[in-house]
């Protein structure tokens, strides 16, 4: 998956080290003093990785989410059948209680024994994939005496469906095509889709409106690489 990493901006492009006072690890603590500042949005979402996503594409993925701006929107989804019964009791949890760091959730949502760890985070990573939860801060719990604090999107952000309604499933697909382009250079239209995790037809029909703009250049073949690929135009020699 190519972006930007803060890790390789500080730390060079290697890596993570093992060693716990290499110099680059100061990313983590960064990561965790903002966590509770607002000054970006961190959670597991592309590719269900952890991503850290600025303010101001924030709108456009919620766009792309199924959420409708309403606190119980999940039980549409549930009763759908697209979201499974330990999402809904992570979410339920936090929707009743409020913040919790992660030991005190799983208690809350009946997933504390042991073997329920995996479904427990398969429900966690769940949610936040689909913009319903994220971390907000740490909290000296467990035997490392660290833990995410995890708390609901809606309720961290409450304007954000406010900013994301009049904003098209078309319209937030190009705004984020556009800028991962602009971030990386050069993609595939199948390493879009999969890094969005969208259908190759909707990844087809964002690039055909991009290249009608005149914002990218379509069908680019680069040396050393298979495959066809799509740039910003201000990229491409001309």
């Amino acid at each position: 998956m190519e972006l930007p990493s803060l890790w390789v901006a500080v730390a060079g492009d290697r890596p993570v080290a093992d060693e716990h006072d290499d110099p680059g690890h100061v990313t983590w603590g960064w990561k965790d003093q903002m966590l509770s500042q607002r000054r970006w949005f961190y959670a597991k979402l592309l590719r269900r990785r952890a991503t850290i996503v600025s303010l101001e594409y924030l709108p456009y993925f919620y766009a792309l989410s199924e959420n409708l701006g309403d606190p119980h929107d999940y039980l549409l989804e549930y009763e759908a059948g697209t979201l499974t019964a330990e999402a809904k009791a992570i979410y339920e949890a936090l929707l009743e209680k409020g913040p919790m760091d992660t030991l005190s959730l799983r208690r809350e949502a009946r997933l504390a024994s042991r073997d329920s760890h995996s479904r427990f985070e398969r429900g966690l990573t769940e949610l936040q994939v689909g913009l319903k939860v994220l971390p907000v801060g740490v909290a000296e719990a467990g035997a490392w005496n660290y833990a995410y604090v995890y708390d609901l999107v809606i309720r961290w952000w409450p304007e954000l469906p406010e900013l994301a309604r009049p904003i098209g499933r078309g319209a937030a697909r190009r705004a984020l095509v556009r800028r991962y382009l602009e971030n990386v250079g050069a993609a595939t239209p199948g390493q879009i889709a999969r890094l969005f995790g969208w259908l190759q037809p909707d990844v087809e029909r964002v690039l055909g409106h991009l290249a009608e703009e005149s914002i990218i250049t379509p069908h680019l073949s680069i040396e050393g690489l298979k495959g066809e690929y799509v740039a910003v135009r201000e990229l491409v020699p001309r």
